[in-house]
């Protein structure tokens, strides 16, 4: 059997994984922590909940722990990024345990908080720094830190990235990077975009899988449910009922729609609570205090608590709404079964929500088992409003969606703000030959004629 300590890393770090409960390390980090030492770039294919945390961060602090002296003020050795706050304050909290009693200095930045006290912090340097990418954009642009120095660089949920669109926040990133560098990139599933990404950031990489993509954890017990989208809030609270005082998590598509059914439950007297773009980063985070403290039964969130969340009090995950993204759905309900436990997941199944339902089967391989309602049959039609699954021909006329979680693609930057502003889409069209105000449109008002004897016409009155 492989321990820690077979793996080359140092006393201070194997003391502190002793002190942690850390026994033997995971498949993930007992094929990767030994390439990393060696200095190999590396791309990992791994699900969530799989100890990718420590398989990148183990190596590094250990190669940070060799330096022996300071970092200079505003350089950063290590730069990991993620996509979302919450798995960076994650990310930075498990770093944090690793490094407790060393002077290995771990800073985050994320949107939502100062930027301005998040300049001062990086001022002293930081041996890691974990960051979203916009906010990081934000502060490089400030000039409050320099790359020139970053000798280690990990893209964690690198998938993610690209489907929250920060592919080109990625590449203003790269030029701030020096070329001779190590570089860690790990995804949990292989869109065809990561080869790119992988071919910009990477240099002769070693490839480690565990868990082909798709693949969902063993101790989950998944089934579906068909009801009528009506019904849907009804139903979530008959399998509440069941398990009182057992912590669920609950998927909604939209953040009104979180927020919403959120309500819906605190008013049926359930403990809950909702995170979603639309919540400040301290509400979202006393919320996930909350409910890893055990104070609240039920969080009901966005696809922004899919990753980055590692409670292993879960026991149940309800999809309350399908993802659009199949992909999603082995993220989603990878919050449950954490650490060794067992969970349950229970997918509701709409009759639009068929084609979702099909492409979640082909994802994981596997037919979910029908526990309530009957499978619709002939085609459902989807409503008007339905959002448009991947690859679909984009409306003409639409603008581009604001990647949810961090800064929209391009334009000034924004750190990680939360989605809001006006509500995209075609403007209110008036009656023929107004415009969409309801002004008149393409006539002016009709001009004086000139007189016959030359003379002007009377000055027009200001309006």
């Amino acid at each position: 059997m492989t321990t820690f300590s077979d793996l080359g890393l140092t006393p201070n770090l194997l003391k502190a994984l002793d002190r942690l409960g850390f026994d033997k390390p995971t498949p993930i980090q007992a094929q990767a922590i030994p390439q990393v030492l060696a200095g190999r770039d590396l791309m990992g294919l791994a699900q969530t909940g799989t100890g990718k945390t420590a398989a990148f961060g183990l190596p590094l602090l250990n190669r940070i722990l060799d330096i022996g002296h300071p970092p200079a003020p505003r350089t950063v050795r290590a730069l990991i990024l993620a996509p979302t706050r919450e798995l960076v304050a994650q990310i930075a909290d498990h770093l944090m345990l690793f490094t407790k009693g060393t002077p290995v200095k771990v800073q985050k930045v994320i949107g939502g908080a100062s930027l301005h006290k998040q300049a001062e912090a990086l001022a002293r340097g930081a041996d890691v720094l974990v960051a979203t990418p916009g906010r990081l954009i934000d502060l490089l642009e400030r000039r409050a830190l320099t790359l020139d120095a970053t000798g280690y660089l990990v893209l964690d949920e690198a998938d993610q990235m690209l489907d929250m669109g920060f592919i080109h926040l990625l590449r203003q990133i790269a030029r701030y990077l020096p070329h001779k560098r190590q570089t860690l990139m790990f995804s949990a599933t292989m869109p065809k975009l990561i080869d790119e990404i992988a071919e910009t950031y990477l240099r002769d990489p070693v490839k480690v899988a565990v868990n082909p993509p798709g693949k969902t954890a063993d101790r989950i017990d998944q089934a579906v449910h068909f009801v009528n989208q009506g019904d849907k809030a009804k139903l979530l609270e008959d399998y509440l009922l069941k398990h009182p005082g057992e912590a669920a998590l609950v998927f909604n598509r939209t953040k009104h729609g979180a927020e919403k059914l959120m309500k819906l439950l605190v008013s049926w007297g359930f403990s809950a609570g909702s995170i979603h773009g639309n919540k400040s980063q301290n509400n979202r985070e006393r919320t996930l205090a909350a409910f890893r403290a055990g104070e609240l039964d039920v969080l009901v969130a966005t696809d922004v608590a899919a990753r980055g969340i590692d409670i292993p009090l879960v026991r149940h995950v309800y999809n309350y709404d399908l993802p659009n993204v199949p992909d999603n759905y082995v993220h989603r309900i990878g919050r449950t079964a954490r650490a060794g436990a067992s969970g349950k997941a229970v997918a509701f199944c709409a009759p639009a929500e068929q084609d979702e339902l099909k492409a979640i089967e082909k994802v994981t391989g596997q037919p979910l088992p029908v526990i309530g309602g009957t499978p619709y049959d002939g085609p459902v039609a989807k409503p008007a409003h339905a959002p448009r699954r991947p690859g679909q021909q984009k409306p003409q006329g639409a603008r581009k969606a604001r990647p949810q979680g961090d800064r929209p693609q391009g334009g000034k930057p924004q750190g990680d703000r939360p989605q809001g502003g006006k509500p995209q889409g075609a403007k209110p069209q008036g009656k023929p030959g107004q415009r969409g105000d309801g002004k008149p449109q393409g006539q002016r008002p009709a001009q004086p004629k000139v007189a016959a004897s030359g003379n002007r016409p009377p000055r027009r009155q200001p309006r």
